[in-house]
């Protein structure tokens, strides 16, 4: 079992690598240091109490990882209450009606009101399950008429409550998706299930066979309240494993064909008798892998929408315009009605049409005269002139806030072709990648990006830096470079990872906690005491056993010092509250990069230890001081399990030196959610509509998006 653990954590093997190279490291400088002479001597000799700590504290680490791992396999946690799971759904069940009420405002679907686009049972017989094992009677979807309360009813009204929305492109499934999420969340009573959307791209059937497996991540990732303390242990596996949610998976057909069809065998496979769910995906699509696997999805209701009459898509058009509108829009109106603009007709026939129209005509108050020359023609034609226009329409009717923040208005002033240069980079990497093919992570960016020549240079940067620090301290140049060197290897064998990491997000709640303070102070006392060991063998080979109990006390203090405030503090914030919302891209932003602030505010303090250790030793207090303080910030930087901040900031200029996105890449991506070309899904961005996101991928652009390149350890 112990050997399973080495074998597949490639961190821990990471870390006992890196410990192991600065033991051998800190012996070297142990073995120099007599052979040298006044502050040369004494400055190797720091040295070689640095690596020898650094050692300690990292193969420390390590070694209680790898205990904590061996009591959790031989001690089961306590299964939460009934009251934990109360508690923890209807947390979850704000987390996600905040979430999605936010963006039905933003993506204005019921202003004024609900497009009015009918739903109905499919015609496609073979794409449903029997009928009687569906519903008991009939299946209640009869299309014109129904609104979104009766299509909750109805939904409710199913044996095993699983609906699939089919449709094609526009037709507003994910819309339908919404605000059927919203209205189950409306009128939940305490022993339903909690609707929660996903997008059917963050599911990888070879990572997570089970469906069940993949929600609890997915809930563990998106909702990080439901790990807190207060709740109990593994709160998401547990509401998952008693089927306390209701899965809303959106945008099957955006999977290849083959994994399509395989999510939908394993949805078969996975699935109990009380599971729910709710399914979008493209008519095609669905009966296409239907077709493959020989079967429907059971118990599953299957539903359809109507075409938008011409007469339904001009009044839902006058309501959206103000009562006494411009000249042009009635002859507009009226010729819709009258079917005389055919493409216009096709296109408003689609919820994704009204809104396209909407955007770029109405809200901008833009001439409609255009819609009538192309109405006449191509709705392809139509649609992409739409699409083109839709940025600068969106960019002007939608200026900057002028003054405190607005939700729905942008921060900042953007240029339309820049927004549409930069989200045609983004466009095309989730063309290309092999992640997904709708999430934008911001952390996601460093891995569009390769690595290779950005660990180079930090490694080297760093190294420079140090080791012209310390030749400037100590006067010696070898000093620097005996110090500066493997600085800079360690910083490119570590930020290896840097660029694969998800953020992290801290949480200095104490109340409740005092049992894992009390491990961490065991730990530290462990791990100090392994320092001590360290330091005398050392010491005591060198110099005797008066330097072997100053090496030990030395290394001893530094290693469970360091350990305790930098590497077990970390672990020990790394943790949600109750409080917490559900998380935005913004705010997993925000919350790793404060877990960097505080790994250097705790190196900085392990360095000002190391330095009052190097002054009573004698050394020169500049020395002491400032190579403690440097070597500390170093310290806190490398260590640590989330740095996607640090990989954004080294990896965004290079972007933006090349045009692909700008230095406050952050900025415009949350810019560009309130303008409504993007939409977000817990800590992700996406594309409000895939067909936008095609129409800019395969548009032109001065500047070829770069295949991604996922980084990978340096040799």
């Amino acid at each position: 079992m112990a050997g399973r653990y080495w074998r597949h954590n490639r961190r821990a093997r990471a870390s006992v690598a890196i410990g192991v190279l600065l033991l051998a490291l800190s012996v070297a400088f142990l073995t120099l240091a007599p052979h040298l002479h006044g502050g040369v001597a004494v400055s190797v000799g720091t040295a070689s109490l640095m690596a020898a700590t650094i050692s300690v504290v990292t193969l420390g680490n390590s070694l209680m990882q790898f205990l904590t791992w061996w009591r959790r396999r031989a001690t089961p946690p306590p299964a939460p209450t009934s009251a934990d799971i109360g508690t923890a759904k209807d947390i979850l069940a704000g987390l996600v009606a905040q979430q999605w009420r936010d963006e039905t405002v933003l993506r204005s679907l019921c202003d004024p009101e609900p497009m009015p686009l009918p739903w109905r049972s499919t015609e496609h017989r073979e794409l449903a399950d029997h009928p009687e094992i569906i519903a008991r009677g009939t299946v209640a979807f009869p299309g014109l008429g129904v609104h979104i309360e009766d299509m909750a009813r109805n939904f409710r009204a199913l044996r095993s409550r699983r609906l699939v929305i089919l449709g094609g492109p526009g037709t507003g499934k994910t819309t339908l998706a919404v605000q059927l999420v919203l209205e189950l969340l409306r009128t939940r009573e305490p022993d339903e299930h909690v609707p929660v959307l996903l997008s059917a791209a963050r599911w990888d059937d070879r990572l997570h066979p089970r469906i069940q497996d993949w929600l609890a991540e997915s809930l563990a990732m998106d909702y990080p309240a439901l790990r807190a303390e207060g709740l109990g242990p593994a709160i998401p596996e547990t509401l998952v494993a008693r089927g306390e949610v209701l899965p809303v998976i959106d945008g099957l057909d955006e999977l290849p064909d083959h994994a399509r069809a395989a999510m939908l065998a394993a949805l078969n496979r996975s699935m109990c008798e009380n599971d729910q769910l709710i399914l979008t995906c493209r008519t095609e699509q669905f009966a296409e892998s239907v077709h493959e696997i020989g079967d429907v999805l059971t118990a599953a209701a299957v539903i359809e929408p109507q075409a938008m009459t011409a007469a339904a898509a001009a009044e839902y058009l006058r309501a959206c315009l103000p009562p006494v509108p411009p000249p042009s829009w009635p002859r507009v109106l009226d010729e819709l009605r009258a079917g005389a603009v055919p493409a216009l007709s096709e296109v408003t026939s689609t919820s994704l049409g009204l809104w396209l129209v909407r955007a770029t005509y109405i809200a901008p108050r833009v001439d409609p005269a255009p819609l009538l020359a192309l109405g006449r023609g191509s709705a392809a034609d139509l649609h992409d002139h739409l699409c083109d226009q839709l940025i600068p329409a969106l960019v002007s009717a939608r200026p900057p806030a002028d003054g405190p923040s607005q939700p729905f208005r942008p921060q900042h002033a953007w240029r339309a072709d820049q927004v549409g240069r930069w989200l045609t980079y983004l466009s095309r990497q989730l063309t290309i990648g092999k992640e997904d093919s709708r999430d934008v992570a911001w952390w996601h960016l460093a891995r569009h990006t390769p690595s290779r020549g950005v660990r180079i240079g930090a490694g080297l940067a760093s190294g420079a830096v140090v080791g012209v620090v310390f030749t400037a301290l100590t006067g010696s140049a070898l000093v620097g470079a005996l110090i500066g060197m493997p600085v800079a290897g360690v910083v490119m064998l570590v930020t290896g990872s840097w660029f694969t990491e998800s953020p992290g997000h801290a949480d200095f709640q104490v109340r409740g906690r005092l049992s894992d303070l009390l491990r961490v102070l065991r730990d530290g006392l462990f791990v100090g005491a392994l320092g001590a060991l360290v330091g005398w063998l050392m010491g005591r080979s060198v110099g005797g056993p008066d330097v072997g109990l100053s090496a030990a006390w030395q290394i001893g203090l530094l290693s469970g010092i360091g350990f305790v405030v930098v590497l077990s503090l970390i672990r020990w914030v790394e943790h949600p509250t109750t409080e917490a919302t559900a998380r935005s891209p913004r705010s997993t932003w925000r919350a790793d990069r404060n877990l960097t602030v505080i790994r250097i505010v705790s190196g900085l303090v392990v360095g000002m230890m190391g330095g009052a250790i190097a002054l009573k030793a004698q050394l020169s207090p500049s020395v002491a001081i400032v190579g403690g303080l440097l070597l500390g910030l170093l310290f806190g930087l490398l260590l640590g399990s989330h740095h996607a901040w640090l990989a954004y900031k080294l990896t965004i200029p290079r972007l933006a030196s090349r045009g692909r996105l700008p230095l406050r890449a952050m900025g415009f991506l949350d810019d560009a959610h309130r303008l409504g070309l993007l939409r977000t899904e817990g800590p992700y961005y996406q594309f409000r509509h895939i067909e936008l996101q095609q129409h800019l991928a395969r548009g032109q652009d001065t500047t070829p998006a770069e295949k991604p390149r996922p980084a990978s350890p340096l040799p």
